[in-house]
């Protein structure tokens, strides 16, 4: 395990606070009492738990380019057939998972392709598990072509915790598989709109690992999909 970079220089800082903290209450409390132990000790725990919020555990990746693997830790909360308004403007299926606050945060492409297109939204914080929390919160959307030419979606949403959304993609990169894609500070969702002919491999409940757990097999370019009223930018 080793932790991520987005999160040293806020364990750094957290921990220089415990320890200032507890620098002056040597030298201004006379007489502890069991509520000084324990004012520390929450200090302590605090410190402890923001750590572990930032781990990234070692793991084996699964690599399968025949299909989709989890861009996130967390529990499948969502899947439904929708019109994907951003990029790529057809019906096609949404699979949303949620994280926790002991889920790894750090998000990783499902699968390789060519980064072509990448927004970032303002929004609200609404609970990440909330169905409009999609289109309602601050999010960051990742559009990724395939190599058969499919497109998929890859959206970023913060929750009510969740204030900072880390983005690392750049239109027209070639990414790989499991390659880090961003990280969101403090826990929400990820969701994966894909093709309407890929096989779905989870169920809602399902828990799934990021870099580990197939979300759905790829399946060649199928007909046009039905057209919908969404085929204009979101603005």
């Amino acid at each position: 395990m080793y932790i991520h970079r987005e999160g040293k220089k806020i364990i750094l800082i957290v921990l220089a606070i415990v320890l200032v903290i507890w620098a002056a209450m040597i030298f201004t409390v006379q007489h502890w009492t069991f509520f000084h132990f324990l004012f520390l000790a929450i200090l302590l725990t605090l410190w402890i738990l923001i750590t572990l919020f930032f781990r990234i555990p070692r793991r084996i990746f699964t690599e399968d380019r025949e299909r989709l693997i989890s861009p996130a830790d967390g529990m499948i909360v969502t899947i439904e057939e929708t019109c994907e308004k951003e990029y790529v403007k057809e019906e096609c299926r949404q699979i949303s998972i949620f994280m926790n606050g002991n889920d790894v945060h750090v998000n990783r492409y499902p699968i390789d392709g060519t980064v072509e297109y990448v927004k970032y939204h303002r929004g609200n914080y609404f609970v990440a598990s909330y169905p409009k929390s999609s289109i309602l919160n601050e999010r960051c959307s990742v559009g990724l072509r395939l190599a058969g030419g499919q497109k998929i979606l890859i959206r970023q949403v913060a929750g009510t915790m969740a204030r900072r959304i880390v983005c690392y993609a750049r239109e027209g990169e070639q990414v790989k598989q499991n390659q880090e894609m961003g990280f969101i500070k403090f826990g929400s969702r990820v969701d994966l709109f894909v093709p309407l002919n890929f096989d779905v491999e989870v169920d809602v409940q399902d828990r799934v690992k990021n870099a580990i757990s197939p979300i759905c097999s790829v399946k060649p370019v199928g007909e046009p999909a039905v057209s919908c009223p969404c085929q204009t930018d979101e603005k």
